[in-house]
Order: structure tokens, then sequence, then C-alpha cells
């Protein structure tokens, strides 16, 4: 792709995935890149056929003009934000981007570090809930995961309170 690059940012559309984008395209981000927004939705019994052909694959990327539309959006089972369609409409304009979504079906740590791949992606950012450690031992944490199995560079963001 040149100079162009494909910069990941996982979302969940939380106010902890806010903050790791507004990182990536204040730091890392530069003109001519794709910003591609992954997210991953719960495993579930799906209807309608397109979700159970991508079950495997992961969505078509989707570009930001469509993910803007809340209709759209629907069939994904996906309802970003206003400030995250803010962030990203912004980046785009001012900072010449492609911007893109990528969803994905199934366990988020599995599947993020999957995304690396599938896209592919040159780095990924990631934000850091800040679980305590029983939570973290419990729930497992995302982040941690990887950051440990990932197979390009990652950036965690940690949110202080």
């Amino acid at each position: 792709m040149g100079d162009s690059r494909r910069v990941g940012v996982a979302v969940d559309f939380s106010p902890c995935s806010r903050k790791a984008l507004e990182w990536a395209v204040n730091n890392i981000v530069r003109k001519g890149d794709h910003l591609i927004l992954v997210t991953v939705r719960p495993e579930g019994h799906y209807e309608e056929g397109e979700m159970q052909l991508w079950q495997t694959t992961g969505s078509p990327l989707v570009p930001l003009s469509d993910f803007s539309e809340p209709h759209l959006m629907k069939k994904y089972g996906v309802n970003p934000d206003p400030e995250t369609l803010d962030i990203v409409a912004t980046a785009s304009r001012q900072k010449e981007i492609t911007v893109l979504l990528k969803i994905f079906w199934g366990d988020a740590r599995e599947r993020v570090c999957e995304s690396i791949d599938k896209i592919p992606l040159d780095c990924l950012v990631i934000g850091n809930r800040g679980l305590g450690k029983i939570k973290r031992v419990i729930m497992g944490s995302v982040s941690n995961y990887v950051v440990n199995n990932a197979t390009c560079p990652v950036t965690v963001v940690k949110i202080h309170e």
C-alpha cells in the first residue's frame, strides 16, 4: 500500500474505547492512512443469513458513510455512539484518511487477534478498562490477551480516572 497504513482500533463504543480512538487519531494516524475500527459482537443465534455468512470471516469493511447510518447498522447489531462517530468523521475530514468498520462475532480476545491477520493491520490500538486484579483473573483482560498474542505492534491506552 505504499505510504498508506492500516491502523486498527478495537472499539466497543465505551468511554475506554473512545479514549483509545482519540489517542490513535492524535498520535498515530496520518494523511492517507486507513483507520479501521474493529468491533466484536457476542456470539448469538442470528436469524439473518448475512450474519451467519459473516460469522467466521467477519463483516465486509463498512465505510464511514454506512456506519454513520443507524438503520444500516441495525442489521449488524451494532450501535455506534455519537461521540465515536464525531471523532472519526472529524479525523476523516481533517487528516484525509479513510475510515472503515469491521465487525466480528465471538470471543473478543480471539477475534481481535484474528482481525490483525484477516484485514490485515499494521498496528492496533486498544483501550484498557483498568480491571482490578481479581476481576482480571476471573473475567480475563482483552488487552492483556491481545498484547501477548497479536502479530503486530499493539498500543494499550489506559484510562486514568
